[in-house]
C-alpha cells in the first residue's frame, strides 16, 4: 500500500467517503443535539475532522469528528460557563495541550490497552451501534442519533427506548428501514460477486438514493406513511453564502483568565486524547493491511484540528471508531476517504442542504446497523472463547461495561479484569520449584528457580513458596536466570535466611546480590 500517494486508490476512497459523509452526517448534528450546542457546531467540527485532522495525521483509515464521549462534559461544560464562545475558548486550549501532549510523545499509552479490551471495544460499540439505531429504524427519533451512553438525554436507557419505540412505530419508517437492510444484505452477500460495478457503487449510496424516493412519494401519495420532520435529516440551511458563514463563531478570547475554562480544557484534553488513542487502536486492528498509526503524530493532528475547531466554532473532536469501521467496511483505503467525507460535509452544507434534509434517519440506522453487524459478528464471541478465560472475561466485561455504561467507563471495567489476569499471570509465573532430592546428609534439598523478571507483585507467590519448605532441610534459591529482581522479594529473601535457621533449615543462594 503506497501511503505516499493518497490519490492511488481513489476508486476505492471515493465511494468510501460518500458512505462515511451520509453517516457523518446525522451523527455531527445528533451529537451537537445532545450536547447542547448549535447544530452546526457539529457540521464544523465534522469538516474539521475530515480535511486538517486527514491532512495531518498518520491514520490511514481513521475518520475524526465530533465525539459522542464527550456530549455530556460538553453539555455541563457550556451550562457552567454560560457562554458559547467562552466554551470554544476551552476548546483552543484543549487543542493546544493535545499538542503539548503529542510532543511530550504521551501516544506511547495507546500500547498499554490488551487486545482483549480493544476486540471487546469494538464488539460493544458493533452491539451499541444495533441497539440505538433499531428505534431509528423504527420511527422512533426522539433521542439524538450521536447519543452513545446507556441513560440517555431524553431520560431512557439503550434498552427501555427499544421497547417504548415499538409503542410509536411509523409505518413508512419501517419499510425503508427494512427495504434498506435487504438491499445491503443482497449487496454485500450477492451483487459484489456478480459484476464490478457493484464494488465501485457501494449499497449504502443506493440505500440513501431508494429512502429520499421513497420519502417523496410517501409525501405524494394517500397511504399514511409520510415521515415526520423529526425522522428525516435536519441540516441547518443557509440561504445564501452569508447566512452560511454566519452559522460560525468565534471564540471569547478573555475567557482565557478564567480557571473553569483552563479546569473544562484539560479535562477535554485528556478524555479526547484516550478516546483518540483506544480509536487508533482498534482501528489499526481492523486495517486489512495491519498499518501501524504513529500515536504521536494523532494527538499533534488532533491537537490542531481541535483548535482549528475552537476558533470557528466547532465542537472539540476525536477519531472515532464509528466513522472509522464504516470507512473500512466499505472498501476505505487511504487518508484520502476521510479528506473527501470533510470536503463532502462542507459543499453540502452550503449547497444541497434541502436535498440532504430529505434523507429518513431509518435509511440511515439501517446502514449503522449492518456497520455494527460487522463489528460485533457472533463468531468472534466464540474465538474469544476459545482463547481462554484471560483473554474472553476482559473482552466480556468490555462488552458489558460499553453496553451498561459508555466508552470510556466500559474500557475500565475491562482494563481493570486485563490487569487482573495480568498479575495473575505474574503471581503464577515468577518461580518455579525443581524436584526435591535427598541430599547425603539426609536432607531434603529443594531449589526455587526465580524467572527473568521478578516484580513486587510476585512477592506473595514467592513468600508462600517459602513459607512451604518443611523444616530440617535444604533449600537453593537460584537468581541465575534472573535480570531484574524487585527490591522487596530481595529483601524478603534476605530476612527468609535470617529465620530459617530457627527452622534448621540450611539456605543456599546463587547469583543473589544482597540488598544494600
Amino acid at each position: 500500500m503506497n501511503s505516499k500517494n493518497i490519490f492511488s486508490e481513489i476508486k476505492s476512497d471515493l465511494p468510501a467517503s460518500i458512505i462515511v459523509f451520509f453517516v457523518a452526517l446525522p451523527l455531527c448534528l445528533g451529537i451537537a443535539l445532545a450536547s447542547g450546542a448549535p447544530l452546526f457546531a457539529g457540521i464544523i467540527a465534522g469538516i474539521v475532522g475530515g480535511v486538517v485532522v486527514g491532512m495531518l495525521s498518520g491514520s490511514p483509515l481513521g475518520v475524526s469528528g465530533p465525539a459522542a464521549g464527550l456530549a455530556v462534559i460538553v453539555l455541563t461544560s457550556i451550562s457552567t460557563l454560560g457562554s458559547w464562545p467562552a466554551f470554544l475558548m476551552a476548546v483552543v486550549l484543549a487543542g493546544f495541550i493535545q499538542l503539548i501532549m503529542g510532543f511530550a510523545k504521551a501516544g506511547f499509552i495507546a500500547y498499554f490497552f490488551p487486545s482483549s479490551v480493544i476486540k471487546g471495544m469494538l464488539t460493544g460499540i458493533g452491539l451499541l451501534i444495533i441497539l440505538k439505531q433499531i428505534p431509528h429504524a423504527l420511527g422512533w427519533d426522539k433521542d439524538p442519533a450521536g447519543d452513545a451512553a446507556f441513560l440517555q438525554a431524553d431520560g431512557q436507557n439503550t434498552f427501555s427506548e427499544i421497547l417504548r419505540a415499538y409503542n410509536f412505530i411509523t409505518p413508512g419508517a419501517v419499510l425503508i428501514a427494512a427495504i434498506s437492510l435487504a438491499i445491503l444484505i443482497l449487496w454485500d452477500k450477492v451483487l459484489t460477486k456478480k459484476h464490478r460495478i457493484f464494488q465501485l457503487l457501494q449499497g449504502p449510496i443506493v440505500v440513501v438514493i431508494v429512502g429520499i424516493l421513497l420519502n417523496y412519494f410517501f409525501k405524494a401519495g394517500t397511504l399514511n406513511f409520510s415521515l415526520a420532520e423529526d425522522q428525516v435529516v435536519r441540516l441547518p440551511v443557509a440561504n445564501n453564502l452569508t447566512e452560511f458563514f454566519s452559522q460560525f463563531t468565534i471564540p471569547d478570547f478573555s475567557a482565557i483568565t478564567n480557571f473553569e475554562v483552563w479546569k473544562i480544557a484539560i479535562v477535554m484534553a485528556i478524555v479526547a486524547s484516550l478516546e483518540t488513542l483506544l480509536c487508533v487502536e482498534a482501528t489499526d486492528k481492523l486495517d486489512p493491511y495491519k498499518r501501524v498509526t504513529p500515536t504521536n503524530r494523532e494527538l499533534k493532528a488532533q491537537g490542531v484540528g481541535n483548535i482549528v475547531s475552537g476558533l470557528i466554532g466547532g465542537l472539540p473532536l476525536t477519531q472515532v471508531i464509528v466513522r472509522s469501521s464504516a470507512n473500512i467496511s466499505f472498501g476505505g483505503k487511504t487518508k484520502m476517504s476521510a479528506i473527501l467525507h470533510g470536503l463532502f460535509l462542507l459543499i453540502s452544507a452550503i449547497t444541497i442542504a434541502g436535498l440532504l434534509n430529505m434523507i429518513p434517519l431509518a435509511s440511515l440506522a439501517a446502514i449503522l446497523i449492518m456497520v455494527g453487524y460487522k463489528l460485533a459478528k457472533p463468531i468472534l464471541f466464540k474465538d474469544m472463547y476459545k482463547l481462554g478465560w484471560e483473554q474472553f472475561i476482559p473482552f466480556a466485561a468490555t462488552v458489558a461495561g460499553i453496553l451498561a455504561t459508555d466508552l470510556l467507563k466500559g474500557i475500565t471495567i475491562g482494563l481493570f479484569f486485563g490487569i487482573f489476569y495480568t498479575l495473575r499471570h505474574s503471581y503464577r509465573n515468577s518461580h518455579h520449584m525443581k524436584e526435591s532430592i535427598t541430599a547425603e546428609d539426609g536432607h531434603q534439598v529443594h531449589q526455587l528457580v526465580l524467572a527473568e523478571e521478578v516484580s513486587f507483585f510476585n512477592k506473595a507467590s514467592v513468600i508462600k513458596q517459602l513459607e512451604e519448605i518443611p523444616n530440617n532441610s535444604k533449600v537453593i534459591i537460584d537468581c541465575s536466570k534472573s535480570k531484574s529482581i524487585a527490591y522487596d522479594v530481595v529483601e524478603l529473601i534476605r530476612d527468609f535466611r535470617v529465620n530459617a535457621k530457627f527452622k534448621n533449615i540450611s539456605v543456599e543462594t546463587i547469583n543473589f546480590i544482597e540488598p544494600a
